[in-house]
């Protein structure tokens, strides 16, 4: 009977146990899956985003783009976003028919690709990301030139100038020939030195011109040449200045200025200051997930990642009024 009644304890004992784990259990499954929920879920509270995000465009950008890209993935690994440097021209190409989400440019968007897109039905906006000094530069190794004017520039750069050789451009500088490093025509790094600088003339090309839409080719062949110039965006210029040397630029007399973080935010960097822009495919973000999430994203962030990179932040209120805009589309 001791025996009996012993045995009886015990299994009301383990009974006893065997429901406190499992009501423990269920309140730690239920907190899992609370916590689970949390994560899962993007700023508006929906499921986690996933799904692709293509992005094309400007050299000069990428850097910003590939910068919040990355951030973002760490976040959510689900949405695979590429990112290409085609050019403004060429994100715009594809753009202006669907091909991609997100246009980035260092040049606002023309009139003719403007129509070429609304004739495919697509509605395009543009979201400004960070200021940027178009940076003209040397190498480290020449040691003659710091500053050009605005003349010397077009002497350099101008099909229809006779200067060849640096001593065209001042007598006390070396007699060796001008190597020209640029942006390719699908740039809107291009079409903006060759709007504020060349104003729509011409540029020199053959032999001792290379163009390339890839901002490193330029880097790699200026550095390399004490007698070779070219221009790109200020962070490729500030990644690389260990091996290259930046011009100061002056016009209608005044004394020179270089690129810096201050002198292009308050534009005394004239006429090499500019905006950098990213251009939103409308259709995409009202009916991806991901890439209106992507957008909103990018606005809360491009200032942080634009300073990473070398570029210029907007003021914080500039992104907070864009992002507002940005909501509105999905209305």
């Amino acid at each position: 009977m001791k025996n009996f009644k012993r045995f009886a304890l015990m299994f009301m004992f383990i009974l006893v146990l065997g429901v406190l784990a499992a009501c423990g259990g269920s309140d730690e499954d239920t907190a899992a899956d609370e916590s689970n929920t949390e994560e899962g879920t993007n700023a508006e509270g929906s499921e986690e985003v996933s799904g692709p995000i293509a992005i094309d465009g400007s050299s000069t950008v990428f850097p910003i783009m590939e910068n919040l890209t990355y951030t973002y993935n760490q976040e959510h690994p689900d949405v695979n976003v590429t990112v290409n440097s085609s050019g403004s021209g060429g994100g715009f190409k594809k753009s202006t028919v669907g091909e991609i989400d997100l246009s980035n440019a260092s040049r606002p968007i023309k009139e003719e690709e403007m129509a070429t897109a609304e004739e495919n039905g697509i509605q395009l906006e543009e979201l400004e990301l960070a200021y940027d000094g178009l940076s003209v530069v040397v190498s480290q190794q020449n040691d003659f030139v710091d500053e050009l004017t605005i003349d010397q520039l077009k002497q350099i750069f101008l099909e229809s100038s006779d200067a060849t050789m640096w001593s065209d451009i001042n007598p006390e500088w070396p007699e060796e020939e001008i190597k020209i490093f640029s942006p390719g025509h699908d740039s809107g790094t291009f079409d903006y030195f060759n709007e504020v600088i060349l104003e729509e003339q011409p540029m020199k090309e053959g032999e001792n011109t290379t163009l390339s839409e890839d901002d490193n080719v330029l880097v790699r062949g200026i550095e390399n040449d004490p007698n070779a110039i070219g221009f790109f965006g200020y962070a490729y210029y500030a990644e690389n200045e260990d091996v290259l040397k930046v011009l100061g630029i002056s016009e209608d007399g005044n004394e020179a200025v270089k690129p810096n973080p201050e002198t292009i935010q308050d534009g005394s960097y004239t006429p090499l200051s500019r905006p950098l822009f990213t251009y939103v495919n409308v259709n995409a973000y009202k009916e991806k997930t991901q890439v209106r999430d992507f957008v909103e994203y990018m606005l809360n962030n491009a200032g942080k990642a634009a300073e990473e990179v070398g570029y210029v932040a907007l003021p914080e209120d500039k992104y907070q009024e864009q992002l507002e805009t940005a909501k509105s589309w999905a209305e």
